[in-house]
């Protein structure tokens, strides 16, 4: 999957409004949204063979995206109306 797959805006595409919110808004998100974006390069260059990593190197990596997803939809679902 390209890099741009697993960016944020492409991933919560319902909710743009709040993501750039949060962008202006809150320094943690912003930290999550540049770790989310490492990680996400990290593991396109593996997949696509650009770099050597173990298979449980390559799960890690994914676990550690899946975490800081459940942490943005989280952020996201504090900030929907009721």
């Amino acid at each position: 999957m390209s890099e741009y797959g697993h960016d944020l805006h492409a991933l919560f595409p319902a909710q743009q409004d709040i993501l750039h919110a949060l962008k202006l808004n809150s320094a943690h998100y912003r930290a999550l949204a540049d770790r989310h974006h490492a990680l996400a390069q990290d593991i396109a260059r593996i997949e696509e063979g650009l770099e050597p990593a173990s298979d449980d190197r390559l799960e890690d990596l994914k676990k550690q995206r899946l975490h800081l997803l459940d942490e943005v939809a989280a952020m996201i679902a504090e900030k929907l109306p009721l």
